[in-house]
């Protein structure tokens, strides 16, 4: 066995564990993206519960209008932050190496 092989593969799994995240100690960008994650689910949840409610007859149409709104608003910026990102990544793949 070649000794530099053997050499590379027990530095690589030394190394292993540290390039794994430590979940307790997460970035600031993560914890936005969390935050933000949690209030566009949170979002789109409200818009169902009132539309639940407005088949129901429990809620007004005003109410029932602006949740629907509100919920179109947070899809379009999640999808425009989709289409950024994969912009971005397709920008990477066209860079010459």
């Amino acid at each position: 066995m070649d000794v530099r092989s053997l050499t590379a593969a027990q530095s690589y799994a030394s190394l292993r564990p540290a390039l794994q995240p430590d979940p307790k100690q997460a970035s600031s960008i993560e914890q936005d993206f969390a935050r933000v994650t949690q209030d566009f689910t949170n979002r789109l949840a409200a818009a169902e519960q009132t539309a639940q409610q407005a088949m129901a007859g429990d809620a007004d149409p005003h109410a029932l209008v602006e949740a629907l709104a509100q919920s179109e608003l947070a899809v379009e910026t999640v999808v425009a932050l989709r289409d950024k990102v994969v912009e971005a990544y397709q920008e990477i793949l066209r860079m010459p190496v």
